[in-house]
């Protein structure tokens, strides 16, 4: 792995945070995230015949078989379940008759399911470990953590698999996240001490993260670097979705990503994304909010794609202080086959012999 010179040094949580196991205030949201529980899942549901006139809980519970009906009817009064045809509509009464043909959106959030963490054997690829922290090179399509409609198969299980005293430690050890189909470098800590210190470099930005992505359209700016700093929030219209949000309107938390593009053709562009802050789909949500969203992203790109499958966003470096030790560490991840195929297909390889 390439050596990059360190950043800025550890610096180890006060001893009754350590002792508690809480988090601190100001937090990057994939810590939060994690913390609170895993990311929301949205089901769309139609309401068959057979279901006319029935209560809206029990249909639900029909449709949704692997919850309860109570756990439907809490989803109703958390305000989970909304009526998008025939009219748009926010339901929160159980008791409601649902018609034929209705359809439905729901929202699930996380349930006891999710605590039932369970070893499962997988091929992780391991770049580098001690007896406090391993850094693991992550495949798209793989979950880091579970949530509903991804239970099992989680790096969260590998990881118990591959470390039997990972289940000692809070979320077996894990201090942040990449998306599903995201992939590249992750963290992990393999014990207290440097799980506690991890979660509080990242919290002061002394986890340098660089990503390489591929962005839809020829970049659209004679400089090829540009800093955008846009609050990141839930979208009003959609809460499955992020977005740029205005402090002033809506809940949000302020965002700062560093891009530079690196090859420009008229159908996408290279670049290179450092991330200052943490927000939930950061890189994402910011590409797409200067109009250059990632390829194959399905939720800020819609269903455009040229050539690949899932978001073309890859983790490939990786630098920071070890929390233990103190020795600078650094680490570079491959760019995967299915980006290099894209790059060859786009003609942006050259730009990698910029980074």
């Amino acid at each position: 792995m390439k050596q990059i010179q360190p950043i800025l040094s550890a610096q180890l949580m006060p001893t009754s945070l350590a002792q508690s196991g809480a988090l601190p205030d100001e937090l990057p949201d994939e810590i939060v995230d994690i913390a609170e529980g895993p990311e929301l899942e949205q089901r769309d549901l139609v309401i068959p015949t057979a279901m006319h006139g029935e209560r809206l809980d029990r249909a639900l519970a029909q449709l949704l078989p692997e919850f309860s009906r109570s756990y439907s009817q809490q989803l109703l009064a958390e305000g989970c379940v909304n009526c998008v045809l025939p009219e748009a509509r926010l339901i929160n009464k159980p008791s409601i008759k649902v018609r034929a043909g209705e359809h439905y959106q729901v929202v699930l959030r996380p349930t006891p399911q999710s605590q039932a963490f369970k070893p499962e054997e997988m091929a992780l690829e391991v770049v580098y470990e001690d007896a406090d922290l391993r850094v693991l090179n992550k495949p798209a399509g793989l979950v880091v953590h579970p949530a509903p409609g991804n239970w099992s198969g989680t790096l969260l299980n590998g990881l118990l698999a591959l470390d039997p005293q990972a289940v000692m430690l809070p979320r077996a050890g894990i201090v942040h996240r990449l998306d599903k189909d995201t992939s590249g470098l992750m963290v992990v800590a393999r014990s207290r001490k440097a799980m506690e210190a991890l979660v509080a470099m990242i919290a002061e930005r002394e986890v340098h993260r660089e990503y390489l992505a591929v962005a839809y359209r020829k970049w659209n700016s004679s400089n090829p670097l540009r800093e955008v700093e846009g609050a990141i929030g839930r979208d009003y219209r959609n809460r499955l979705r992020m977005a740029v949000v205005d402090l002033e309107r809506l809940p949000g938390k302020p965002a700062h990503t560093s891009f530079e593009c690196l090859s420009s053709q008229e159908e996408a562009c290279l670049m290179r994304c450092v991330l200052h802050t943490g927000r939930t789909h950061q890189i994402r949500v910011h590409m797409a909010h200067i109009g250059h969203p990632l390829l194959g992203d399905a939720i800020y790109a819609g269903p455009m794609q040229l050539g690949i499958s899932r978001q073309a966003l890859h983790a490939y470096r990786l630098r920071f202080i070890h929390p233990i030790s103190g020795e600078p560490l650094a680490f570079e991840a491959p760019v995967p086959l299915d980006m290099r195929e894209l790059l060859d297909h786009l003609d942006l390889k050259a730009g990698l012999a910029k980074t």
